[in-house]
């Protein structure tokens, strides 16, 4: 049987990553610094929108940020209503609350403001408000038949690059399953990235979203659907991370090293929306699905151990990203051994744990099973990996 899937997957494999070379090769009209709230709210006027969606949590609202960008809409002549009942793993209900308050304005284009989270929600918004079916007709592969009502983001962290993706992932409430919708029409049309609407991270969730942007960049560059443009971006996202997540942790209120930040999970996600990810992502998601872990908390304590199992096929691609950051060595392989170890180091820098306090061991098996299979169809890895490897891979980051 494992012989079978490692055939189908090296057989259909390559024939996604070479559907995804012909994607529209788009990116949002983009907007970067302290002014990019001010530009992209008349860059909005300027289309003729009155009232617009703001699609947030509740969290950045008692924060001040969802009114400091209602005021700026408003100054240039846009009205906004709020809809802040976006929770961590949105689900079709919370998209349904949403579109039904859309519906009830009149509003006329989406806002995503905040972290991955509203911005998964707010492109199913703006697809459904123009696809009036059932969300679950949405799901998979090229499934949006009318564009999308306008859809802008600003992103309040900097990690996910949903801003520039072009997927979404959305729970089903029922069956708590993570749902997967991928099509172009989901890009933004704009994006904004204000750092000071970083400013109030704290080092905690810095961390952990900025090794997000890191594992995006990373797995992107060693996967098998990549191309010289994605590993364009994927380099710099890599080199922004090394040399600025430090000390965004360090000090949060430097408006530089936000903006750094913010530029890192960006090209991230310009570089991943385009190859897909890999094993952190697929064993990520399985930790969220079981422990209710933060995404980019997962990615980072999962990213290390799989570049490990990985390096053998991948050993030419970690040694080139070993460069682009400075670490030195006397051959390819000791370089590319070098760079998992130098990520290890950031990992403790910036307090991230190389464990997962909440794994259990009689839940590894079901975990590998559902990780594995995640991945097996979907994700052009380096490596491909069996039940009993991701298994060993997974005791790895046991705690005690």
């Amino acid at each position: 049987m494992s012989k079978l899937k490692r055939f189908a997957h090296n057989s259909l494999i390559p024939i996604g990553s070479l559907l995804a070379r012909f994607l529209p090769d788009k990116v949002p009209i983009t907007f970067v610094g302290v002014d990019s709230t001010r530009e992209l709210s008349e860059s909005i006027a300027q289309m003729q929108i009155e009232k617009v969606l703001v699609v947030t949590d509740s969290v950045l609202v008692e924060l001040g940020l969802v009114q400091k960008v209602s005021e700026c809409l408003e100054r240039a002549g846009v009205a906004s209503v709020t809809y802040d009942g976006v929770l961590p793993d949105p689900t079709f209900t919370q998209v349904e609350q949403g579109l039904a308050l859309l519906d009830q304005h009149g509003c006329q284009a989406v806002l995503a403001l905040g972290g991955g989270s509203p911005m998964d929600a707010s492109k199913l918004i703006s697809a459904m408000a123009t696809n009036r079916v059932p969300i679950e007709k949405l799901e998979g592969m090229m499934k949006i038949k009318n564009a999308p009502m306008p859809l802008f983001a600003m992103p309040t962290t900097s990690g996910t690059g949903s801003e520039v993706t072009l997927a979404a992932v959305i729970s089903d409430p029922v069956s708590h399953k993570k749902k997967f919708f991928t099509d172009p029409k989901l890009l933004p049309l704009m994006v904004g990235l204000d750092p000071s609407l970083t400013l109030g991270l704290p080092p905690a969730i810095t961390a952990a979203t900025g090794m997000d942007a890191l594992t995006h960049a990373i797995e992107s560059y060693i996967s098998k659907s990549a191309t010289e443009t994605t590993r364009g971006y994927a380099k710099i996202s890599v080199k922004l991370v090394f040399d600025n997540l430090d000390r965004a942790c360090q000090d949060g209120k430097n408006l530089e090293t936000r903006r750094a930040m913010s530029l890192a999970s960006y090209y991230g996600g310009l570089a991943f929306t385009r190859t897909s990810v890999g094993y952190v992502h697929a064993i990520a998601h399985t930790f969220g699905s079981y422990y209710k872990t933060p995404h980019g908390l997962a990615n980072a304590i999962a990213l290390p151990n799989v570049l490990e199992f990985s390096l053998p096929a991948c050993e030419a691609q970690l040694a080139e990203l070993a460069d682009d950051v400075g670490i030195k060595g006397e051959s390819q392989a000791r370089k590319a051994e070098e760079f998992i170890a130098a990520i290890r180091q950031l990992m403790q820098r910036v307090a991230i744990p190389f464990g997962l306090e909440d794994l259990r061991p009689q839940d590894i098996p079901a975990i590998a099973q559902q990780a594995l299979a995640e991945a097996h169809l979907n994700y052009p890895v380096p490596r491909y990996m069996l039940q009993g490897e991701c298994e060993t891979l997974l005791h790895e980051m046991l705690v005690g």
